[in-house]
């Protein structure tokens, strides 16, 4: 055949240009991957076909159009060069005209039907093409001829190509043909499939729009007019008040009104959509049972008396009196304590849904009461989609971190949340996007914090405040043993006889591994533990690990906090104070020393402004009363005095350090030492009286876990101690405290043999004094 071809490669176009000059012949051979830019001989199938240069063309772009006729097969036996182009010596593969036999003869005519067939399917085989290939007689040009016509893949015309027995080339050929027809025949099934769909769609069409015109006729019913009467079925079905479902239906007979090619009706649509969802009289039905909810309330979580105490105090109430007004509670406490978990249970002991919204971030007001309908891609506000998400009208409904919100020029979320908070107005809220009041009155709504500075009055004024306090560390104990190990073994896939922990390896994991209040980073120390064990049960190392103290430093490492311990000895200067942290309480020396100077009062250890002032106070005060404490009257003349709160890099504020730091400043003016074994905590005033302050609880615990023998602690604090445990109070000995003077008696011991009192100290040092 006779074939034209571009040619770009510098190797091919030099040895277009040797031929040219030589006797016009080229082997023409293909490669075997046409990704390859640079082939080698590897690259390059062994058979081709020898060619005579019949026309060159030059292109533009470096190209070379060449037009060559094939004259017979040809093999490769060998490269003689391969620059700047490939020279090879081959061995031509002739055919001769020999008597055809019988079954070439029968493959012949079964080809020439089979290559009609093809024809008639592919529509690229010209009639003439048909009548030449038929006059043909050789059997190898038949089969070349035929292969020349077909779309083939380049390996299947490589393997014809170097077939030469001329029977088994047309048998290979054949079975080509006969699995090219199928797979034509195949494409033209599915061509006629879908041309038959599209002609059925468009007969469907069609006939549609004949049916409405024939409904218009009879009067009969079209598909709006069917789906308006389906939207009204559901609205009756609602049981809305006469006004709403007035003003429904109205919504209904514009739907009906409106052209359906109107963006106005999926709008209209879609608010449809959304009043038939929302559970306008859905119930569920209460547990009444106050013995069963508490033992649900106990199986979730330990400790957090008040929260259970107010909602079965709420279940009983509704036992006796029947209807009445949902309490809308809010968990105050910090991270981890088992706010969110503890509405769930709350959900589960009285039976109903339960739907949590996150409102941390939320600064947009139309969050809480949805968007206007005029607005594109309007919703209703999230307290209407929890309510469509739970079903029922009244689930507990959740609105986590509500101290988190804040406001900006789009509106304050804060103040719309005031409606949906207030026993007295929740009955009707009105939503932007549903317009039509909605009854929350029946909804437990409970809110959660981590403070209540953040949340405005007006919105907490609305909310019954239940204040959840860090656990101790004998809670955190028993929320372990019963809840956090089991629930951690049971997701590792472990089992009880895997691991068994000691008390021991618990309180050293809650001391030196976590600081928070809650039990949120524990039980990833715990999870992280079990991960270990089920790597060494898996690699069948042990089957069953007994966590101690040196287990848990093994897994998890080296400690990474220290809680604070009693001095070692009594000092001078130093006084042992309480402090109160997000994490729980913890213990604080303060220091105090004096150096020669001109009465400079110098603070260190990042403290707040109201810590200061409180410094200052207590400094104040023990010049007041210098003479009746045994110290020099004008020590604020010749020495300098320096506080210092040590872990200088914690911010630290508050008053309650008021009497810690005036007896540190007392015991280093006068030389007598601090009892080592009495912590102390209270405001201290000018005139030497002692103030209550909070976070007792904390202080208290923190004093026990320090070894701490005595707690020296405002008289107007004795009510805090309720909430302190039984066994931390009896380890305990508490004096409780009016003036400074009392203070001062309980805390600093009398002048002992060999202690020089600081300021002689520094007078001797001539400069700066470090504390013993």
């Amino acid at each position: 055949m006779i074939l034209h071809f571009d040619v770009g490669r510098d190797k091919s176009i030099e040895a277009l240009e040797e031929a040219m000059v030589a006797d016009e012949k080229i082997l023409l051979v293909a490669q075997k991957d046409a990704r390859v830019d640079f082939p080698v001989p590897e690259d390059i199938y062994a058979t081709g076909t020898v060619a005579k240069i019949k026309q060159l063309l030059k292109m533009p772009g470096d190209t070379i159009r060449v037009m060559v006729e094939g004259l017979n097969r040809a093999r490769i036996e060998e490269y003689i060069k391969t620059e700047p182009f490939f020279k090879v010596r081959v061995t031509e593969i002739l055919e001769d005209d020999m008597e055809i036999s019988p079954e070439e003869e029968a493959l012949m005519r079964s080809m020439m039907n089979l290559f009609e067939n093809y024809a008639e399917l592919n529509h690229k085989v010209s009639p003439e093409a048909l009548i030449s290939i038929g006059n043909i007689k050789n059997p190898g040009r038949f089969a070349d001829a035929v292969a020349s016509h077909l779309n083939l893949k380049i390996e299947d015309k490589q393997k014809i190509l170097e077939t030469v027995d001329v029977k088994e080339r047309l048998r290979i050929l054949f079975e080509i043909l006969t699995r090219e027809i199928e797979i034509l025949e195949l494409e033209k099934k599915i061509n006629n499939r879908v041309k038959k769909q599209l002609e059925k769609s468009q007969k469907e069409f069609y006939l549609r729009e004949q049916i409405k015109a024939i409904q218009q006729e009879l009067g009969e019913q079209d598909e709006k007019t069917q789906e308006a009467n389906e939207y009204r079925k559901k609205i009756e079905a609602l049981n809305l008040p006469d006004d709403l479902e007035q003003k429904v239906l109205k919504e209904v007979e514009r739907l009906e009104r409106t052209p359906p090619v109107s963006a106005e009706v999926a709008v209209i649509r879609n608010y449809l959509d959304w009043i038939v969802a929302l559970p306008w009289n859905n119930f569920t039905e209460d547990i009444l049972d106050v013995k069963s909810a508490q033992k649900v309330l106990n199986e979730g979580h330990y400790g957090l008396e008040k929260v259970k105490e107010r909602i079965l105090e709420f279940l009983a109430v509704r036992k006796l009196a029947g209807a009445m007004k949902s309490p809308i509670l809010c968990l105050v406490g910090p991270p981890g304590v088992g706010k969110t978990s503890l509405a769930k249970s709350i959900a589960k002991a009285m039976g109903r849904k339960f739907v949590r919204v996150s409102l941390g971030g939320v600064r947009d007001e139309a969050e809480i009461r949805g968007h206007r309908r005029t607005y594109v891609g309007a919703l209703p506000g999230r307290i209407i989609q929890g309510m469509r998400q739970a079903g029922t009208k009244n689930p507990v409904f959740l609105l986590d971190e509500v101290d988190k919100m804040s406001a900006d020029f789009r509106g304050d979320p804060t103040a719309a949340l005031l409606e949906v908070l207030d026993p007295e107005q929740n009955h009707s809220f009105s939503d932007h996007y549903i317009e039509i009041p909605f009854d929350l009155s029946k909804v437990l709504f409970i809110a959660t914090a981590n403070t209540l500075f953040n949340i405005p009055r007006p919105l907490l004024d609305r909310m019954e405040v239940i204040s959840i306090p860090g656990y101790t560390e004998y809670e955190k104990l028993q929320i372990a043993k019963f809840h956090l190990i089991p629930r951690q073994i049971e997701e590792h896939g472990l089992s009880a006889e895997n691991m068994v922990f000691s008390d021991e390896a618990l309180v050293h994991i809650i001391r030196n591994y976590t600081r928070e209040a809650g039990v949120r980073n524990l039980e990833r120390e715990i999870a992280s533990i079990c991960r270990k064990v089920a790597r060494s049960v898996v690699e069948g190392e042990k089957k069953s690990v007994d966590v101690d103290v040196e287990m848990v430093e093994k897994f998890l490492g080296t400690p990474r906090f220290r809680y604070g311990v009693v001095e070692e000895t009594d000092q001078v200067g130093v006084a042992t104070g309480l402090a109160w942290t997000e994490m729980g309480g913890d213990i604080l020396s303060v220091e105090a020393t004096v150096m020669k100077g001109k009465g400079k009062l110098i603070l260190t250890g990042k403290l707040g402004d109201i810590m200061q002032e409180s410094a200052h106070a207590g400094y104040t005060y023990v010049r007041s009363k210098a003479a009746e404490l045994g110290i020099d009257e004008d020590f604020h003349e010749k020495y300098d005095v320096h506080i210092h709160v040590p872990e200088g890099a914690i911010p630290k504020d508050g008053p309650s350090a008021g009497i810690t730091m005036a007896c540190a400043l007392i015991s280093a003016l006068s030389g007598r030492p601090v009892d080592r074994m009495v912590a102390m905590t209270g405001e201290i005033t000018l005139r030497g009286r002692v103030l209550p302050v909070g976070g007792i609880k904390e202080k208290v615990l923190a004093a026990h876990r320090a070894g701490i023998k005595t707690v020296i602690l405002p008289e107007e604090n004795i009510k805090d101690l309720e909430e302190v445990p039984q066994n931390v109070k009896e380890d305990l000995c508490f004096v409780f405290v009016k003036t400074m003077d009392e203070v001062i008696k309980r805390a600093i011991k009398p002048m002992g043999d060999g202690i020089t009192p600081m300021r002689e100290s520094a007078e001797k040092a001539d400069g700066l004094f470090i504390s013993q």
